[in-house]
């Protein structure tokens, strides 16, 4: 009786999942007919690309990475287009979509012998120090499901680095992920470019068709001003802020770098380094940000000074003629402005961190949270990032985010010698670590790179003490490819690398 039973469910296996994607179908179907009569084609479309896009993402950890990091990089403000509870950013949804990826293959056997390094303490008790400072700042302020959603977005970005470090096993997926953001990096200059070229009535009508995904609306241009009158455009990209901008080309910017003298470039041909490094230089330029800009010659120069020498003489030839080239020579007086404090913008900075340090000096243990401070007369606004975590987790947060960073140099110094010896790997690192230099000159400028309000800045930053950490451990001679149960995953972007 069971044996027939178990024959006829088997008959009728195929009609029930007939009718379950029928069924699934015709739910998706009606929805996009009532999206298509209530918003237009646009949003319909945008549904459909949507629904393919997370299916793809669904089906491969290289795909939901993927996607973290394109919408990192040219979509870094965007929300859902609809609010349940909360509306989760771009972000938010597709870092869900990779952890729920990277969950399941720990769950069904794919994935064994999680990879680990020294560092990994030291981050976790970072985020639990954060997490405490967070709690104990509660009462100071109403929590809003906003507030929230952003702080675990933050949280989510600094665990993020940990998770790369167990998902890079092998060098080609180490190369991979670099060559991906790369690109990306590019195409936000490229995109930057073109909008500042355009005029300006017609890039801000294309700017503001994003308010449908969460996105400023009305005039979103920036200028370059003096408290008396505009100076000039600086571009933004799709990043809302002209100093996020930079500050993220800035970190893409020195990635590029060492490949322009790589012995094994990663596009294979070195002139398409040269391109992208152009495409990320020219956005960088005109976004005008002038802490970006020292980060960046920081970081390069830092990479000239361990492997690469003939940088310094091109270094110091860009900055000796820069005053004397018509195209530059207006940004070299900004920078001597912001020297000097003789522009409004850095006399800004500087009431900002005269009243930071009144907020640290009353709360200098664990700071005021991350909510608002308890006393009327204190604020959390100041353009700078160790100030930012100093007065949302006091003296003690600050120390611990610094020897965190400081313990990712150190691990990569402790094995400089087998990074080294690796062509495939150095020059990547080299990168990497110029990135997280760059980052850590420009938060002497800006808050972006760890504030809960601009998620794609830390996420980038966090993204690179990850992969800086992955490709430390790649470079020590274990021979990590023996990893068992790691699954093959498509390419999603790889040019083979020419033969020396």
């Amino acid at each position: 009786m069971l044996e027939n039973q178990r024959l006829k469910l088997n008959e009728n296996l195929p009609t029930l999942n007939a009718l379950t994607v029928g069924a699934m179908l015709g739910v998706f179907g009606g929805v996009l007919a009532l999206l298509l009569i209530l918003e237009g084609p646009v949003m319909a479309l945008g549904l459909v690309v949507a629904a393919i896009i997370g299916l793809v993402a669904l089906s491969s950890l290289d795909a939901s990475l993927a996607l973290v990091l394109i919408l990192t990089g040219l979509l870094p403000f965007g929300t859902l287009p609809f609010k349940v509870a909360i509306t989760p950013s771009l972000i938010d949804a597709a870092l869900g979509v990779f952890i729920v990826v990277y969950l399941f293959q720990w769950m069904t056997g794919r994935r064994r012998d999680l990879q680990t390094t020294p560092v990994h303490g030291m981050i976790l008790l970072f985020i639990l120090l954060m997490i405490f400072a967070f709690v104990l700042g509660m009462p100071n302020g109403t929590l809003t499901p906003g507030i929230l959603r952003r702080f675990l977005g933050l949280m989510a970005n600094v665990g993020l680095s940990l998770v790369v470090v167990d998902v890079v096993r092998r060098v080609e997926t180490l190369r991979r992920l670099t060559l991906t953001f790369m690109v990306i990096g590019a195409v936000a200059g490229v995109i930057g470019s073109v909008l500042w070229m355009l005029n300006d009535d017609f890039a801000n009508t294309i700017l503001n068709r994003l308010v449908r995904i969460g996105y400023p609306a009305g005039n979103v241009l920036r200028y370059r001003e003096d408290g008396v009158q505009i100076k000039g455009e600086r571009a933004i990209g799709t990043w809302v802020d002209p100093n996020a901008y930079g500050g993220f080309l800035m970190m893409v910017g020195a990635l590029i770098a060492p490949q322009l003298l790589a012995r094994r470039p990663l596009t294979g041909y070195r002139w398409i380094i040269f391109v992208l490094m152009g495409c990320v230089g020219a956005g960088l330029f005109l976004s005008d940000s002038r802490g970006s800009m020292l980060g960046l010659l920081t970081g390069v120069g830092l990479v000239a000074v361990i492997r690469y020498r003939s940088l310094i003489w091109v270094l110091l030839i860009l900055i000796a003629i820069a005053p004397f080239n018509p195209i530059t020579a207006g940004y070299v007086d900004r920078v001597v402005a912001g020297v000097t404090a003789s522009d409004l913008e850095t006399q800004m900075r500087l009431g900002e961190y005269k009243d930071t340090f009144i907020l640290i000096a009353r709360y200098p243990v664990f700071g005021v949270g991350f909510i608002a401070p308890p006393d009327i007369d204190l604020y959390q606004a100041v353009a700078n990032t160790y100030l930012t975590i100093a007065s949302n987790s006091g003296i003690v947060g600050l120390v611990v985010y610094l020897i965190t960073l400081l313990s990712v140099f150190g691990y990569g110094y402790r094995h400089r010698a087998e990074i080294d010896q690796n062509n495939e790997i150095n020059d990547i690192w080299l990168g990497l670590f110029a990135g997280i230099v760059a980052a850590m000159v420009g938060g002497m400028f800006d808050h972006f790179y760890f504030n809960v309000e601009y998620q794609a800045t830390s996420l980038t930053v966090w993204f690179f003490v990850g992969l800086l950490l992955a490709a430390t451990r790649l470079a020590i001679p274990i021979n990590p490819d023996k990893a068992l149960g790691l699954p093959r995953v498509p390419k999603l972007l790889w040019v083979e690398p020419a033969s020396d």
